[in-house]
């Protein structure tokens, strides 16, 4: 209900869209309800013809997807996050390329491993796809080192670890060198969440299996088929400070080489402040009620205190152009109104005291959010910056921020309450990142700039599918240039209708 309307039962539509300029990773979804959770795939774009990766080929490269698995209506877990949440509302495990994996038995047997067959001396890049609906993940292989290359079809410097954090939504490179002794060794990827009082749900963790080829007769006898793989040590799933510094780390391929870097050192017109957490709306639309996790409210997610509510009747862009101008005032009794550049007003966002949903606790005074569609208008080829706040309302959650149609540079992250005097020295205006999303720290911020050069209505939300459920979106509409190629072009024959 952004760019489009949902495809309807028993209709087609053909996506075209270009890929030039970008060379990597990126990945398909849903985006209605939460039924990206199975409904996805990958995309892998080369470079071009004639053209090279700016590291030596690899040998092999292997799509590796996170996901989870779930056993419930995915329909009803939208629905139910949309009117605050269910405890619940759990997957049932995690998977890599599908399979879950030898630490679940749900047949009575173990499950099958992803298993990735190498030869010593080769190399292997992995292209690592976050999918999950609720949780960042680590990303380990025993015994190896992995460099990363590249994140969200953007290359990066490389740099190597032996462990990677990949983000909701996220897309990393890495490349992995067969050297370690023939033998078989896990894979493991382990879902991180932030120590109570957060809200607890169960730990996830899957493994696959990398499984040298050819094993020699000398290497047999330290490498025995009856023998499980070894098992790479993982993080704490409370470690919340790995993903902080494997993010702080990427940096773009070559200082000054994106043609768009000097635009956004040079001037910046618009800032946006925005801060992201969790309050309360009362129910039956009342406009007061008991909250402090009282019946008579429910949570929802907000940017700046307010929650994200969709289109019911006509996509934004599609309003945009046939109306000339946006949405009418009102959208199923819900105001479309613009994002507000700041938060309505100033505290501790960082303060762990406002996590516990209590009556009469801290929190409780800071709880009402009001709904709206909410969409903030560009000039074309402005520059944007935005600076994303994580709270500390409700939950202390880590928010994976993605921006539909544009990439933009991030400049910074730092943990505590930013502070634009202070930490503007701290921004990486010599070789930072480019992505589409950006991993905005627990009880931190981060901050990003981008050139809107792409006309058109953008969803800017959330990675984890509660957060954007809960209404942790809102969209970024981008004006026409000046010319032809930098106008909106009409919408295709067959765009789909909003209903049969």
């Amino acid at each position: 209900m952004i760019t489009q309307c949902p495809i309807q039962p028993n209709t087609t539509f053909t996506y075209r869209f270009e890929v030039s300029g970008q060379e990597g990773t990126l990945w398909w979804h849903s985006h209605v309800s939460a039924l990206r959770a199975t409904l996805h795939g990958i995309i892998l774009i080369r470079p071009r013809s004639g053209s090279s990766y700016p590291f030596p080929k690899p040998d092999v490269e292997v799509p590796v997807i996170i996901g989870e698995w779930w056993q419930r209506d995915l329909v009803k877990v939208d629905n139910n996050f949309s009117i605050g949440g269910s405890f619940d509302d759990n997957p049932a495990a995690a998977a890599i390329n599908g399979k879950l994996g030898d630490l679940y038995n749900c047949s009575g047997v173990a499950e099958d491993n992803f298993v990735l067959d190498v030869e010593p001396g080769k190399t292997y890049m992995l292209r690592l796809v976050n999918a999950a609906l609720f949780s960042e993940y680590y990303f380990k292989v025993a015994g190896h080192k992995l460099t990363v290359v590249g994140a969200d079809a953007n290359y990066a410097r490389p740099f190597t670890t032996d462990v990677i954090a990949v983000a909701a939504g996220e897309t990393i490179d890495v490349l992995m060198l067969a050297d370690a002794p023939p033998c078989r060794y896990y894979m493991a990827a382990l879902a991180n969440q932030p120590p109570v009082p957060d809200p607890q749900i169960p730990v996830f963790v899957t493994r696959g299996v990398v499984q040298y080829k050819n094993i020699s007769s000398s290497d047999a006898q330290n490498c025995s088929r009856d023998e499980p793989p070894l098992m790479p040590a993982m993080p704490d799933q409370h470690d919340t400070i790995t993903t902080f510094y494997f993010h702080g780390n990427l940096t773009g391929l070559q200082p000054g080489s994106n043609p768009l870097l000097p635009q956004v050192r040079e001037r910046v017109d618009e800032r946006l402040f925005l801060t992201l957490g969790k309050g309360s709306m009362c129910t039956h639309n009342k406009t007061s009620c008991k909250r402090g996790g009282s019946s008579e409210s429910f949570e929802v997610a907000y940017i700046n205190n307010v929650s994200f509510h969709l289109p019911e009747t006509t996509a934004v862009l599609q309003a945009r152009y046939h109306r000339g101008g946006k949405l009418n005032g009102m959208n199923g009794g819900v105001p479309v109104q613009e994002l507000p550049s700041r938060p309505p007003r100033a505290f501790n966002f960082t303060d762990t005291a406002l996590i516990p949903v209590v009556p009469g606790g801290r929190m409780e005074e800071l709880e009402p959010t009001r709904k709206a569609t909410m969409t903030r208008r560009f000039a074309y080829n402005a520059t944007v910056e935005v600076v994303f706040q994580s709270t500390a309302t409700m939950q202390s959650d880590s928010n994976p921020m993605h921006l539909h149609g544009h990439d933009f540079f991030v400049l910074a992250q730092g943990h505590g309450n930013h502070d634009a005097a202070r930490d503007v020295r701290s921004y990486n205006l010599v070789d930072p990142p480019m992505k589409n999303t950006v991993q905005v720290p627990r009880l931190g911020w981060a901050a990003i700039r981008f050139v809107a050069d792409n006309p058109g209505a953008w969803f800017l939300h959330c990675h984890f599918e509660f957060h954007m459920a809960m209404g942790m979106a809102a969209v970024f509409e981008v004006d026409n240039g000046p010319t032809l190629e930098t106008t909106l072009p009409p919408p295709p024959s067959d765009l789909p209708k909003c209903t049969t």
